[in-house]
């Protein structure tokens, strides 16, 4: 695949060699929030509609799944937050594929983290996103553009460490040298310890900004009434063309020239000020200025693109969960978002209060979901 630093850039792919589809099949919990022990049978549907009333435990079925990709969940909750006040302080989520693989994250009372599974052999939590790729979106991205700059630059990376599974890792070890500067600058460090972290910050900042700039360019290439860009101090340097070496040089003179604390903070520019935006091409708007509606839509739009661009990059299906995100659409805009879903290698899990909501979406099972217990599972003619 051709990469570029730029995304105006066009972008090209070549064909990559087919694998096998990892839909889930079954999804198994236990003591997992007020379900106690609950089983999900798919039967290979594309469409998984949970319906329940508000507390019966759907969104819970998704924290679950987004968990089984590596990653906090999307709540971000605390693992002792999560574990059934009735169990033993500890739960699992379970989940067989189509590919007859078992992948499985656990908590036991008393750990500091969570652990993983694959195939009944020990894993870590980032060999999980080699498994499942999971996307979502939640009642909290209704507001995404509008919104801190913060929760987009979230939403936004993670979504690119899809396809560069070091980036999560180098956002977290540059907010702890943030962390780390700030605290030897408070205790008067001396000049070869701030110099060091210095070095590794404006290595791991440069990186962070490249694979940014990288996933607007390819996802832009799926866009079409939309485009997504990225802005901030890193970013625009590389953008400019700068090579990545000249902009690490840059910014680690930068950091060595902005070691004064300001009332007693460390004030500095970087990748933890950086902006994700998108634009309307039909409207010649900035997406935040258009209307709740058609802010909903580019966030459909970005994660239709998304599957896109995932399947053409690594031949991967992708597990999309909507977490009360497509009740609220008329009946056309939700058959025409699941339509075309169901022909971007997806298989999508989403929760809603009402059947009938749901009755024009073809290949779908529904699941009624009532006080943390599934009480029936029934398969949607197509």
């Amino acid at each position: 695949m051709q990469r570029t630093a730029n995304p105006w850039m066009p972008v090209r792919f070549r064909p990559w060699p087919p694998k096998n589809s990892v839909m889930i099949k079954t999804l198994t919990l236990n003591d997992f929030r007020n379900h106690k022990i609950s089983r999900v049978e798919t039967h290979d549907a594309k469409n998984i509609i949970i319906i329940g009333e508000n507390g019966a435990g759907k969104t819970a079925i998704l924290e679950a799944l987004s968990m089984l990709a590596g990653d906090k969940g999307m709540r971000g909750a605390d693992m002792t937050d999560i574990a059934c006040f009735s169990g033993n302080g500890g739960f699992s989520a379970f989940c067989e594929t189509k590919t007859g693989d078992s992948i499985c994250v656990y908590f036991n009372s008393g750990d500091n983290n969570r652990h993983a599974k694959i195939n009944d052999e020990n894993a870590t939590l980032g060999d999980l996103g080699n498994m499942l790729r999971i996307v979502w979106i939640s009642p909290k991205e209704d507001r995404l553009f509008v919104d801190s700059a913060a929760d987009r630059r979230a939403f936004f990376d993670r979504l690119a460490s899809n396809f560069d599974s070091s980036h999560n890792g180098r956002i977290a070890k540059f907010t702890k040298l943030l962390s780390e500067r700030a605290f030897a600058l408070k205790n008067s460090a001396d000049a070869k310890w701030l110099d060091a972290l210095d070095d590794q910050l404006a290595g791991a900042g440069v990186a962070i900004a490249a694979a940014r700039i990288q996933y607007s360019g390819e996802i832009n290439y799926f866009l079409k009434k939309f485009s997504v860009s990225v802005d901030g101090l890193l970013e625009r340097n590389l953008i400019s063309g700068k090579p990545a070496a000249i902009v690490e040089r840059e910014y680690r003179d930068y950091l060595s020239d902005n070691r004064d604390l300001i009332n007693d903070k460390m004030v500095l520019d970087g990748p933890h000020k950086s902006d994700f935006g998108m634009f309307n091409n039909e409207l010649n708007l900035p997406v935040r200025l258009t209307s709740t509606g058609q802010q909903k839509s580019a966030l459909f739009d970005l994660i239709l693109a998304h599957t896109d661009l995932l399947h053409t990059k690594t031949k991967r299906d992708c597990i999309v969960l909507l977490d009360e995100a497509a009740a609220h659409l008329d009946s056309n805009a939700r058959a025409r978002i699941f339509s075309t879903f169901g022909k971007n290698h997806t298989q999508v899990w989403v929760t809603g209060l009402d059947e009938k909501s749901f009755s024009d979406i073809p290949d779908a099972v529904i699941v009624t979901c009532h006080n943390g217990e599934i009480s029936n599972i029934l398969c949607e003619k197509e």
